[in-house]
């Protein structure tokens, strides 16, 4: 069922001397790592506009990945399906799905950020919507068939839309929202959270419904979860500096729209608040492989279908030789028991 790594954005960080061209080599680098070790994915995720350089092209990069691999699948968690052109969108997903030779999985959510619509000319009001509509464009575009379709937001003039993949990449949806589930149960091939693991079920609960509504078979679509994991002695213990890493994350959600539209060199994050510090430390698994193995075994278990996982281990502000040490860990002593 697997274990997969990321999600690889590239971001600086505040102090860090790396280009972003060191930035751009150590992802390729960590993805042939992490093939090389038994992980079974590597994830990239989008936002545009971010000082910090935030990925904001990651189908060029997902093409790199597959240039450089052989196994491992290849995923956006998520791409921001509604700030694309739906025409470009399918023929670039196509492209890469054949480098990947069947290895790509288009992941894709519905973005949030007030800057990013404004500049890339979509309307943040009709996100849920032009989801919808390019979920069903991609569904055809991949056909070899003309592509004709009216819609409220998109319009595809009866086109065919080249090249077109031997396997069409699976198509799957991040968000929270129950109005997410159902997109993804109608329209997609699975579902990317984050939830705790109580929504988590919930989740489920909403999905089997409404495949089950549509005649579709449930046990055909894949969930994956995605959760913080650092090793760790003691569950629980940060071995120094992992909380701060994560709030360096967490914290730059907060600043993003912000840092969009700002001028001038990278600020530092404030420190860590001690709420946030407990607040961190209870959404991150910490601890020896056998306390992570275990503790992801019981989310799968308690959510009662074949359950896939990402390890969000990628943090910005750590250096190449730890994040490489963090791949090999997983790969060599969770994956295999996952």
């Amino acid at each position: 069922m697997g274990l997969g790594y990321g999600l690889i954005s590239c971001q600086r960080s505040f102090g860090d001397p790396r280009t972003w061209e060191d930035l751009y080599a150590e992802a390729l680098a960590l993805t042939e790592l992490a093939e090389a070790r038994g992980l079974d994915s590597v994830w990239l995720t989008e936002h545009h506009f971010i000082d910090d350089g935030y990925m904001a092209s990651v189908l060029p990069m997902a093409a790199a990945m597959a240039a450089r691999t052989s196994r491992i699948e290849i995923g956006t968690g998520v791409l921001l399906a509604p700030l694309h052109n739906p025409i470009r969108l399918a023929e670039d997903a196509a492209t890469v799905a054949i480098l990947a030779g069947g290895r790509f999985t288009l992941g894709m959510g519905l973005g949030w950020m007030p800057a990013e619509f404004e500049a890339l000319g979509a309307r943040l009001d009709q996100r849920g919507r032009s989801m919808t509509e390019i979920l069903e464009i991609l569904s055809r575009a991949w056909t070899g068939e003309p592509v004709t379709y009216e819609g409220k937001v998109h319009r595809v003039p009866g086109v065919g839309i080249r090249p077109v993949p031997s396997h069409a990449p699976p198509m799957i949806i991040g968000g929270n929202a129950d109005a997410a589930v159902r997109r993804a149960a109608r329209l997609a091939d699975g579902f990317f959270s984050n939830a705790s693991p109580q929504r988590l079920e919930q989740q489920i609960a909403v999905a089997t419904e409404e495949l089950e509504r549509l005649d579709k078979d449930p046990t055909a679509f894949r969930w994956i979860y995605y959760h913080v994991i650092h090793p760790s002695s003691e569950p629980g213990l940060d071995p120094g500096g992992v909380l701060e890493h994560a709030w360096q994350v967490r914290w730059k959600y907060s600043d993003m729209d912000a840092s969009a539209r700002r001028s001038g060199p990278l600020t530092a994050p404030p420190p860590l608040p001690d709420d946030q510090r407990e607040s961190i430390r209870r959404s991150t698994l910490l601890g020896p492989a056998d306390h992570v193995v275990e503790r992801l075994t019981a989310i799968r278990e308690a959510s009662s279908v074949p359950l896939e996982f990402v390890a969000r281990s990628y943090f910005p502000t750590m250096g190449h030789p730890e994040q490489a040490e963090i791949v090999e860990w997983l790969g060599e002593e969770v994956a295999p028991y996952v």
